[in-house]
């Protein structure tokens, strides 16, 4: 995203419009961006062309609020930034022991998965997934997790049906390499997959509820 448009998203964030409508008039707008009048109005034009806001044309005052794109781009700077003052080579997330759907066991055994996580992680993963609820501080590190490049697993089609591409990220679990499985069509938001080679939950004696800590390299 262009400079010129996250530092002003920057400003409108911190005005509050990262969680809703706030009346600004382009006078106003400019005085924090430090512009004049009339260049603060075309930025904002710049920025509804771009859909990072949106507008609301009042009888006095026009309304704006960030969009969920521009919220999206934020987010990016903001864990570059993260990685930059608070990151080493690794991510430590802490959470607790959680059951599953019980889906993870069927799509690691597929062929077409397994045959790309041996190549990626050199060994065989155990026919199932360790889920990890993310204590609610570390739920923004998923978002960090997803920024990183991580190791692409390509997906494939399968007796008539389709299976979406994953993202592997290499990580420990008390010495133990594993990793986390992101699947491109994932619905959580505040859980890990992880598989390992291993029963994790017979090889570390781990129960639901119990609390641990993913190292995750970066």
């Amino acid at each position: 995203m262009d400079e010129k448009y996250s530092f002003a998203l920057r400003k409108l964030g911190l005005l509050g419009a990262i969680d809703d409508y706030i009346a600004i008039s382009s006078r106003e707008l400019g005085d924090a961006l430090e512009m004049s009048q009339q260049s603060a109005s075309k930025r904002i034009l710049e920025l509804l062309d771009e859909k990072y806001i949106e507008r609301d044309l009042g009888a006095r005052r026009q309304r704006i609020r960030i969009t969920q794109k521009g919220a999206d781009e934020m987010k990016k700077e903001y864990n570059e930034y993260r990685r930059i003052f608070e990151l080493t080579d690794h991510l430590t997330i802490h959470g607790t022991i959680a059951t599953g759907m019980g889906e993870g066991g069927y799509y690691i055994c597929q062929p077409g998965y397994m045959r790309q996580f041996q190549k990626i992680l050199e060994f065989t993963p155990f026919e199932g997934t360790l889920n990890i609820l993310v204590d609610p501080e570390d739920v923004g590190k998923i978002d960090m997790i997803r920024s990183i490049a991580g190791h692409n697993v390509t997906g494939f089609n399968c007796d008539g049906r389709s299976f979406g591409n994953v993202v592997l990220y290499k990580a420990k679990i008390r010495n133990i390499d594993c990793a986390i499985v992101v699947p491109e069509r994932s619905h959580y938001m505040d859980t890990l997959e992880i598989i390992c080679q291993y029963h994790l939950r017979r090889t570390l004696s781990l129960n639901d509820g119990d609390h641990i800590d993913v190292k995750i390299d970066i």
